[in-house]
């Protein structure tokens, strides 16, 4: 039971952490200015783990490597102490694969949590600097959908089916660990 308590608090504080480090990755990459209310809590949380990293690692291109780095070591940290608070002694060279995924994990329920809050604050047609900033973040991933899917009465089905996709992706993703791990 302590265990399983000192699993779900690390999965819920390293997840804020690593999704903040992925926002601004991404945030970075997609150009969204940091002067508004998310910039500055993605700031508040990453700066103490990116900024050292970013003396050693340089950017490639518009990603930002230090914040992806960021979300591995956190994941890293996770799983490295889990693993030991879990008694075994072998095996620790997984650890990293554990990570990757984990990772990979974060981006998709980071990429879901984007677009549900997209579609609520389309719903109640809020005009905040927050929906600005998640409608430049959900929209390159949004654009392919609304090509191919109509209004249907006026509304927008992109978002769903792009839930649809990502939740398809967490599927895949949680058989790929498992064969991996098996």
């Amino acid at each position: 039971m302590l265990y399983q308590i000192i699993s779900f608090l690390l999965d819920v504080a390293i997840g804020l952490l690593g999704g903040a480090c992925l926002l601004r990755l991404y945030m970075q990459y997609q150009r969204v200015p940091f002067g508004n209310p998310v910039g500055h809590f993605v700031f508040a949380l990453t700066d103490w783990l990116v900024l050292p990293l970013r003396r050693v690692l340089v950017p490639i291109g518009r990603w930002d490597t230090a914040s992806l780095t960021g979300a591995f070591l956190l994941e890293l940290a996770q799983f490295g102490l889990l693993w030991a608070l879990s008694g075994r002694a072998s095996g620790v060279g997984i650890l990293p694969v554990l990570a990757l995924f984990g990772v990979a994990r974060l981006v998709l329920s980071g990429l879901i949590g984007l677009v549900i809050v997209y579609a609520i604050l389309s719903w109640v047609q809020a005009d905040t600097s927050l929906s600005g900033v998640i409608d430049r973040l959900c929209a390159p991933l949004l654009r392919p959908f609304r090509k191919l899917i109509p209004l249907v009465g006026g509304i927008d089905l992109s978002p769903l089916a792009l839930l649809v996709i990502l939740q398809i992706a967490a599927i895949v993703l949680g058989y790929l660990q498992a064969m991996v791990l098996a």
